[in-house]
């Protein structure tokens, strides 16, 4: 008789599997901003792609096993290619591909003896920013919807808890960016410290642009960019330590002395109540790639 596992066995299995593939890479972030939307992966490859283009104003990021990930993003261009013909261009939404995803991922989940190891987002832009649509898709076919941002991939719930001290809405396209390299460098999501441009992938889907509002942010570009970010975050942190560095301590000269007759505290002293404790900003830091057959990207 064939060796028996039970069925939820076999999935707790399978999604284990699955899970601990896709912590191996970077996490990446997608980010709403006041002009469209930002994308942002580590990525030390020029030619290997975790960001692309499917329609119009869709856009695909992806983390896991490149190979599995590419068929996936080829298939759903195919898919948006075909409804476009059929029907109209404006049938092709970013729910419908996240669906014909997890309708693929949900079948290759339960059938296939090994599942694939990939996290996708889709994210399309939409005329005003309340048409903004993001939605995350797992190993499982399990889709989410996410409103504002989302981190997926690697360390994901670490990056995902420093985005959202740092996410609001109406945001300028540098301080996304700001806030998106903050939470890439966020404690446990491996990597340097310092994030260049070389070691980023970029991309945004801009909502001011006509028909295909898919662009990507190369070279002097994102030097800029990244020069933007660094100094939007400087005067955070240095208004930050200056605050703890004028607080007053609680054994100044003259705080809380008695009264020599015992009347209580002197006049014009602070009671201890008065002044707490500073507090300070908190730490940061993180880098990887990957390639063909490779770990994941």
């Amino acid at each position: 008789m064939p060796f028996y596992v039970s069925p939820e066995q076999q999935m707790r299995d399978k999604a284990d599997y699955a899970r601990k593939g896709v912590a191996r890479g970077r996490s990446c972030v997608v980010v709403q901003y006041a002009g469209g939307i930002l994308m942002v992966a580590p990525n030390s490859s020029s030619a290997l792609h975790k960001i692309s283009e499917i329609y119009d104003r869709i856009a695909f990021a992806a983390v896991g096993r490149y190979n599995e990930y590419e068929n996936l993003r080829k298939a759903g261009v195919t898919y948006a290619d075909i409804t476009g013909y059929q029907f109209d261009r404006h049938d092709v939404t970013a729910r419908g591909i996240a669906n014909y995803y997890a309708q693929n991922l949900g079948t290759i989940f339960t059938e296939s003896p090994k599942p694939w190891e990939v996290e996708i987002v889709v994210a399309e832009v939409g005329e005003q920013p309340d048409g903004d649509q993001i939605y995350r898709i797992t190993f499982d076919g399990s889709v989410t919807d996410e409103p504002g941002f989302v981190a997926f991939g690697g360390q994901a719930d670490q990056v995902s808890e420093a985005l959202k001290e740092r996410y609001s809405d109406g945001m300028s396209l540098a301080e996304a960016f700001s806030d998106a390299l903050a939470a890439l460098s966020a404690p446990g999501n491996g990597g340097s410290n310092e994030i260049t441009a070389s070691q980023l992938e970029v991309a945004i889907l801009d909502r001011a642009r006509d028909h295909r509002t898919f662009r990507r942010i190369r070279a002097a570009r994102l030097e800029e960019l990244i020069g933007e970010s660094r100094a939007i975050a400087a005067p955070a942190d240095a208004g930050a330590s200056d605050s703890a560095d004028t607080a007053p301590a609680d054994d100044a000269p003259g705080a809380g002395t008695p009264d020599p007759a015992g009347s209580g505290v002197r006049a014009g002293s602070s009671t201890p109540a008065d002044s707490g404790p500073p507090t300070g900003p908190d730490p940061s830091s993180s880098d990887r790639g990957s390639g063909l057959g490779g770990p994941p990207l």
